[in-house]
C-alpha cells in the first residue's frame, strides 16, 4: 500500500510542477507579446509600415529556397488575376 501512496504523491508533485511550468510559460509569452506590440507601435510612430515589417519578419524566418518558392507562387497568382 505504501508504494501506491508514494506513486500518488509523486504524481501530485509532478502535476504541480507541470502546472507551474505551464503557467510560467504563458506569463512569459504574454510579456513577450506585449513587448512586440510596443516595438510595432514605436515603428508605426516613426512612420514605418508595420504590415510590411511583419511581412519582412515572416520572410526572414524562411530559408532562401522557401522564400523564392513563396514569391514564385505569389507572382503566378498575381499574373493569373491580371495584377502584373
Amino acid at each position: 500500500m505504501q508504494a501506491a501512496e508514494t506513486t500518488s504523491t509523486a504524481q501530485t508533485v509532478a502535476a504541480g510542477q507541470l502546472r507551474t511550468i505551464i503557467e510560467r510559460l504563458e506569463e512569459e509569452k504574454k510579456d513577450v507579446s506585449e513587448s512586440i506590440k510596443e516595438v510595432y507601435a514605436e515603428a508605426k510612430g516613426t512612420g514605418f509600415d508595420t504590415k510590411a515589417i511583419r511581412t519582412i519578419v515572416r520572410l526572414r524566418k524562411m530559408d532562401q529556397a522557401e522564400r523564392q518558392e513563396a514569391e514564385s507562387i505569389l507572382d503566378l497568382y498575381k499574373a493569373a488575376l491580371g495584377m502584373v
